[in-house]
């Protein structure tokens, strides 16, 4: 019985084929770490992408939200997370620091805050952002002794409000109001 010799193998027994036999276990050994890293990519590339969260933050705390309400741009296709809300306890006259991903700041956004002065009176006051101008904001109330209530984050969509007749609402300066796409709520707790 005759053996071929393959190309790089060297004859049987010498060490030019050792040292062949030691370059192919090296290639299989090298193959399963590259294998291993290629089907985790895979995995990891393929899992969801959950919706963008807001990070937000004061005296000491911090909880992220996932949003109320998540829609696509054009406001047709909509996923819903009724638990979404969170809260925080905040004391009277400190502010609340707010984070939003750049999914969010990407795209026009504005944050409501709402707070009642020191007889109980609700106030609300609104800040809107282009998009692409900012990830971060600071909401506060108007004096020290005021209470955070509520933090509203909105991301507006390419769709515009209508009124019956399909025309487009108005803003005060003359633009369609878009209608928002997704929101966040933080309740406050005082503490």
């Amino acid at each position: 019985m005759r053996r071929e010799q393959l190309p790089d193998q060297g004859v049987p027994g010498t060490s030019e084929h050792t040292a062949s036999r030691d370059r192919r276990k090296r290639r299989k050994l090298l193959r399963v770490p590259l294998l291993l890293a290629g089907g985790t990519l895979a995995l990891t590339g393929c899992a969801p992408v959950g919706p963008p969260e807001v990070t937000f933050f004061s005296d000491g705390h911090t909880v992220e939200a996932k949003p109320l309400i998540d829609c696509d741009a054009l406001v047709r296709d909509c996923t819903k997370y009724p638990d979404a809300t969170v809260t925080l306890k905040v004391r009277p006259g400190k502010p609340v620091q707010i984070s939003v991903p750049s999914d969010i700041s990407d795209t026009p956004w504005l944050v409501i805050t709402q707070y009642a002065d020191p007889s109980g009176t609700l106030k609300a006051k609104e800040q809107y952002f282009q998009r692409g101008t900012q990830l971060a904001y600071t909401a506060t109330a108007d004096a020290p002794a005021d209470q955070l209530v509520v933090i509203e984050v909105q991301q507006l969509g390419a769709a515009f409000a209508a009124d019956a007749s399909g025309n487009p609402i108005l803003d005060q300066n003359g633009n369609p109001q878009l209608v928002a796409r997704a929101y966040w709520s933080l309740q406050i707790q005082p503490s």
